[in-house]
């Protein structure tokens, strides 16, 4: 039967009760599903190890040896037990915790061990091992790669590891090798060196060499990476055929805007930003373009040119951001900068009242307001524009896809749309992420801006902490401190908010301190973070509710408590809040004295850059693929079985190139040469392999 047909129930080995573990816990629903779920990593079973030679904690070994002793201790679910193994050289202890009724052993009995060893009271010891008398050891099971699997912790509480998966897929090799139809062309696998989708299957699970696996996982990564930009690419193909709205004019509100009321002359990233969006705004047809830059590189100013470029064209802009704070600090800003230039700029948020909302209405609808801030709100239905040409969105990986698809529904075409983060994304996620948008980056900040100064500090030194937030208020400057939790919580060892705004105002005084954090009513928040923008307080408590849209210039320090708690994005964007004026700023991450190593890196790289993507790099480094069992590629928002966007960046590239080769040639994918293509295509979409990412971001 074929493979991609035959229910997972049926295969050998498997069985009604763990057929329903790998529906939930992997989605498998077929056999070739199955032969889809690939290793993570391989150990070499033709080397064995001498117990004296054992020194890496890391490694798998194998043992020929024999077991000297063993006992059991305690009784009920608490029993276990334990065994002395040798080799000759040394003793090493084997431990079961689980199944220790299951577990056999025989004295003076030759045995093949095999297992991952760790210290414990400087004595190696292996926990759990494989343990095969030598009188059924199988020429296979000492020869080559042996394929390690992923498994979730539902598997393993259900008692199916690894070795359950490996010999589910060995029963499977049979049909395997009997041939299964190809996924690429003919002529893409000649052009690019790569085996048949059978070879890769057989020698992905059961390589003869690692030749042979490499070349094998070579090709797997290939045709992941390839659908995936195939789709992207496909999608952004569509787009370029969508009518815009034309804007070629550059008028008075722009010329004056530029003349009378730039806040400072622009940098030349932001200029050269500017004329890509202009040209695309120009060209008569939809404008899909993602606008990256750090914090404090002026995507707003950029964003607020766009809109008077539309309103020159008689177009209407709407500006949406994920917090009612933000569209506040937006509106203000705008407001602001706009003053005297006859532009009208209005907020919609959840707080603006009924009352206000009909004038607010009636003025989008007949057109008299040029630009609309504001948050969720926008996208409901009561909200009409008389003739929307813009759209765009800020921070927009805070808001979901039929959320901002409803925007583009405001007018008879789809309005262009600028999408715009202030976390940098790595290339080659972002081929993956936004690979159908044109890319605009703004790599430099405005003159005068001095780089904030990091400094990482653990909780011992707390009194430098406060004499250097003594000094800094003296100097007439403000000061955040952020909590990763809100209320003392028992089961984790962490400062939190409502404890340490206690502490603070023991510890000073003489300051007024406001507090905010996300379980306050709006109203409440709203007068605390005035309080501090207006500079009625010196210190302001948070939680990371201020990531994005405060902008207080005079705040000079951030402190982060339990830093070692934040994802270097998120550090990043705290760090934001304060380099906003022309005062040296500081950063200040208080962290424990014990750090994991990857922690330690993280505080590392805080304290050495304040290049955002040189941080979003080495974040994506941090949280590729885990090593553990059980981590499919931590760190990236979609599954990928076998790819790694840390490690495969070139394959990416050679993989995107393929497929824009292809489809300028047959948009459509309706040449014989290409259904193929197009009949995988339609196989992802259908089983949800497809993942909404893959083209469907707005």
């Amino acid at each position: 039967m074929d493979l991609s047909v035959r229910d997972i129930t049926f295969c050998k080995n498997v069985g009604s009760r763990r057929a329903d573990i790998l529906r939930k816990e992997l989605k498998v629903v077929t056999a070739l599903d199955l032969l889809y779920h690939f290793p993570y990593r391989y150990i070499d079973r033709s080397r064995f190890y001498r117990i004296s030679e054992i020194a890496d904690e890391d490694t798998a070994v194998q043992i020929i040896g024999q077991i000297t002793e063993y006992h059991s201790i305690g009784v009920g679910p608490s029993k276990r037990l334990s065994a002395t193994f040798t080799d000759g050289t040394s003793n090493i202890e084997l431990v079961w915790f689980k199944g220790v009724k299951y577990v056999k052993l025989e004295l003076n009995t030759p045995y093949l061990l095999f297992g991952k060893p760790s210290l414990f009271n400087h004595t190696w010891n292996i926990v759990h091992p494989e343990l095969t008398p030598m009188s059924k050891v199988k020429p296979e099971m000492t020869l080559g790669l042996e394929p390690q699997y992923p498994t979730t912790e539902g598997m393993k509480r259900a008692g199916m590891t690894s070795k359950g998966l490996r010999q589910i897929i060995a029963s499977l090799l049979p049909d395997l090798r009997a041939g299964v139809p190809d996924t690429l062309g003919a002529d893409l696998k000649a052009k690019y060196k790569l085996v048949s989708l059978t070879e890769a299957l057989l020698n992905v699970h059961f390589p003869k060499d690692t030749a042979s696996m490499q070349r094998a996982r070579e090709r797997l990564k290939f045709e992941e990476l390839f659908y995936i930009q195939l789709q992207i690419l496909r999608q952004a193909k569509r787009r370029e055929k969508n009518i815009g709205y034309p804007m070629p004019l550059v008028g008075k509100k722009f010329h004056a805007f530029y003349r009378d009321h730039l806040p400072f002359e622009l940098t030349g990233a932001q200029k050269r930003v500017l004329h890509e969006i202009h040209g695309d705004l120009k060209s008569g047809r939809q404008m899909n373009r993602l606008l990256q830059g750090d914090v404090g590189s002026g995507k707003t100013l950029v964003a607020l040119l766009c809109a008077l470029l539309a309103a020159d064209n008689g177009y209407q802009t709407c500006i949406m951001v994920p917090t009612e704070i933000l569209a506040k600090q937006h509106m203000e800003t705008v407001s602001r900068m706009l003053e005297g230039t006859g532009v009208k700029v209005a907020l919609l948020t959840g707080s603006t009242t009924r009352v206000q909302r009909g004038p607010l209405h009636e003025a989008l609808r007949s057109g008299e307001i040029d630009i609309l801030i504001g948050t969720h709100a926008l996208i409901e239905d009561e909200v009409q524009f008389a003739n929307l040409g813009l759209c765009i969105i800020d921070e927009q990986h805070r808001f979901g896809v039929k959320q901002r698809s409803r925007l583009w529904l405001k007018n008879e075409h789809a309005p262009h749309i600028l999408v715009m983060t202030a976390t940098p994304i790595p290339r080659t996620l972002a081929m993956t992420m936004y690979g159908d948008l044109q890319v605009s980056t703004i790599d430099e900040l405005p003159p005068g801006r001095k780089p904030v100064q990091t400094f990482h500090y653990t909780f011992n030194r707390r009194q430098s902490i406060n004499d250097f937030i003594r000094k800094q208020i003296a100097l007439g400057r403000q000061i955040y401190v952020v909590y990763p939790l809100i209320k003392e919580n028992e089961k984790l060892d962490m400062q939190d908010l409502q404890n340490g705004f206690n502490q603070l105002c023991e510890t000073f005084p003489e300051y007024r301190i406001s507090m905010v954090h996300g379980q306050m009513k709006a109203a409440d928040k709203e007068a605390q973070m005035q309080r501090f923008v207006q500079g009625e307080t010196q210190i302001l408590v948070a939680t990371t509710v201020i990531e994005v849209g405060v902008n207080v210039p005079n705040a000079t320090v951030m402190i982060i408590e339990n830093a070692e708690r934040f994802g270097l994005s998120q550090l990043h964007q705290l760090r934001g809040r304060v380099g906003r004026g022309a005062d040296q700023s500081y950063c200040v991450l208080v962290t424990r004295t014990e750090l994991a190593k990857p922690t330690r890196q993280r505080m590392d790289i805080m304290v050495a850059t304040n290049d955002g993507f040189k941080i979003a790099d080495t974040d994506l480094k941090l949280r590729g693929p885990g090593e553990m069992e059980g981590t499919l590629q931590s760190g990236t928002p979609f599954e990928l079985r076998i790819a790694s966007l840390v490690t495969d960046g070139q394959l990416l590239e050679i993989a995107r190139h393929a497929a824009k080769d292809i489809l300028d040639e047959d948009p459509d994918l309706s040449s014989d040469m290409n259904r193929i293509y197009k009949h995988r295509l339609d196989i992802l979409r259908q089983s949800g392999q497809a993942n909404m990412l893959w083209g469907e971001i707005l």
